[in-house]
């Protein structure tokens, strides 16, 4: 698995991914498609990181690309309930091309927080300084998402805990894990996790592809004034026997236009991907299978550069396996409902 193997995206026709659209054909668009990519949180095999609990393991290579692809969809979920809406990843001073020449380009602009910037010899110096003080918080919030999936037996999402709560569905370190326990796993870390930012934070996992409303109700309703708590809902799925029934590409599709949708734990057979979106007949996908150095998450501005992926690539739907999971965030109650329509919908 290269880092830098690339897959090539026609510009005639628009990439869908977690509910935006994206028409390549408009420099605009390429370069608001390719921060958005590059914002997604991507966690891929780790190497080097403190021995797992019972066994002699410091890497997950090779068999936990599920728990990845499970990191991955959760922590779309939080970005999406902790970040300001649109927050994209300030990726400053990193320009780097890919197929569609598509460059990493800063998050956030002067006209995007109203600052009215003259022209004048430090206008570069000057907007750079402005534009990483209005970023600190989000910032800020970034690198604590990223730390929760350390690879540390004390991040609350990191393998070490996911291995853990595995273990009472009869896993342990180094066994294949589908992605059905995998949900069931999450929404126990979710539970666990001991952190404030969170204790407004459900899962709530689908059984036999059914959503219960009074399960969803129970789970978020709290006694007034207080709101309804944020929802992550994960449904197991099998579409289809031995291979993907193509009768269900189309719903997969529509799926992945939706806001609501924080992507799907699926892959090809035994090789887990995270499905994102979509381009005619492609899924666009993060790969979890590419062996990367352990980061250490405690020191003050870690390198955040191994948790993002410059270049977005492509699979035929056809070679999709038909076991997945598909993700969605609910933000409050009315949201909640929305995506109760949007999904009956489909």
């Amino acid at each position: 698995w290269s880092l830098k193997q690339k897959s090539k995206f026609s510009k005639s026709s628009p990439v869908i991914m977690l509910g935006q659209s994206y028409e390549l054909k408009d420099q605009g668009e390429r370069e608001r498609f390719r921060r958005s990519f590059a914002s997604l949180l991507w966690l891929t095999y780790r190497r080097g990181f403190p021995q797992l609990a019972g066994c002699s393991l410091t890497t997950d290579s090779g068999w936990s690309c599920v728990l990845r692809t499970g990191q991955m969809l959760l922590a779309q979920g939080l970005l999406l309930h902790l970040m300001s809406p649109g927050w994209t990843w300030s990726v400053s001073h990193h320009a780097v091309k890919d197929d569609m020449d598509l460059l990493v380009i800063r998050s956030a602009d002067s006209k995007e927080h109203g600052l009215n910037l003259k022209a004048g010899p430090n206008k570069r110096g000057r907007k750079l300084s402005l534009d990483s003080r209005l970023d600190r918080p989000m910032e800020a919030k970034h690198r604590k998402v990223v730390s929760w999936f350390a690879d540390h037996p004390a991040a609350p999402f990191g393998i070490h805990q996911l291995v853990e709560l595995g273990k009472s569905s009869g896993k342990k370190a180094g066994d294949w894990y589908g992605p059905s326990i995998v949900a069931h796993i999450l929404r126990k870390a979710v539970a666990a996790a001991a952190s404030a930012d969170l204790s407004n934070l459900v899962v709530y996992v689908a059984q036999d592809c059914t959503i219960y409303l009074e399960d969803v109700t129970r789970l978020c309703e709290q006694p007034l004034p207080q709101p309804w708590k944020s929802v992550i809902i994960l449904v197991p799925v099998r579409l289809g026997g031995q291979d993907l029934n193509p009768s269900y590409i189309t719903c997969v599709k529509k799926l992945l236009t939706l806001q609501c949708c924080i992507g799907i734990i699926g892959g090809k057979p035994k090789h887990s991907l995270f499905f994102i979106g979509f381009q005619d007949d492609h899924l666009l996908y993060l790969d979890p299978h590419y062996c990367q150095p352990t980061v250490d998450t405690t020191k003050e501005n870690f390198p955040l550069e191994s948790f993002h992926c410059k270049y977005p690539r492509k699979m035929a739907f056809s070679r999709m396996d038909p076991s997945c999971t598909i993700g969605f965030y609910a933000k409050g109650q009315k949201d909640f409902e929305s995506l109760c329509t949007v999904v009956n919908e489909v």
